[in-house]
């Protein structure tokens, strides 16, 4: 019988690291425009270091303000996996503080998204650990569930399946599908030309602006 709500999937479809490796390096907003702009997370759900995230999702579902499941999902986890905490935005109770992502570290996972709260900034904002999260509270998780680990969830408004590409940077989050992955490194070589470009042709004249506002005609008032 299955137990919905309350269950823990052991194993995912992982992408080859090779693959995943290709992304290190490239800014989030570069990958974002290659893919429309979409499937970035909301930036209420914000970077609490500098450290650069990269790595494969591990995905919890989880009642607010618990971290039974998240547990369970941070031992599951292989070094270069991704906590991906889909805790509803509530930020009452933290899901996670200093000793849960000290122990992610040691575990050589990739990093944290909490679409929650977490505690103990003070010391998180100094580690080389990559943390984001939608919120802060001094109050500490329960630890009773349910929760699910390794379904599909809702994170900052964006749909993360387990083994997504997860690439972080102080801009915010982008969840990139591995089926689609090539595609999106081909883009992304056209964006940095068209980029260099731009930056090559300083300072720009602005013409395209008014050929957009005519063509979508706007009025001008003297």
């Amino acid at each position: 019988m299955s137990n919905t709500g309350f269950r823990v999937y052991l194993n995912i479809n992982r992408p080859d690291p090779s693959l995943v490796q290709r992304f290190g390096g490239i800014a989030v907003a570069s990958i974002a425009d290659s893919m429309n702009r979409a499937s970035c997370i909301s930036g209420k759900i914000k970077p609490l270091n500098g450290a650069p995230l990269l790595g494969v999702a591990i995905t919890v579902k989880t009642r607010p303000g618990d971290s039974l499941v998240m547990q369970k999902a941070m031992n599951l986890a292989q070094p270069g996996d991704v906590i991906v905490v889909d805790a509803q935005g509530a930020t009452d109770n933290a899901n996670a503080g200093e000793l849960m992502v000290t122990w992610m570290q040691y575990r050589k996972l990739a990093g944290l998204i909490v679409d929650g709260a977490v505690r103990d900034v003070a010391a998180i904002r100094n580690m080389t650990f990559p943390v984001y999260a939608a919120g802060i509270t001094p109050r500490g998780p329960y630890k009773d569930g349910p929760g699910e680990v390794n379904v599909p969830v809702s994170c900052g408004g964006v749909t993360v399946k387990p083994g997504d590409i997860i690439v972080g940077d102080q801009d915010g989050v982008v969840i990139i599908n591995p089926d689609d992955a090539e595609d999106i490194l081909g883009k992304i070589k056209d964006v940095l030309v068209r980029e260099t470009k731009l930056r090559a042709e300083m300072p720009w004249n602005g013409s395209w602006v008014d050929e957009v506002l005519k063509e979508k005609g706007c009025e001008y008032i003297d």
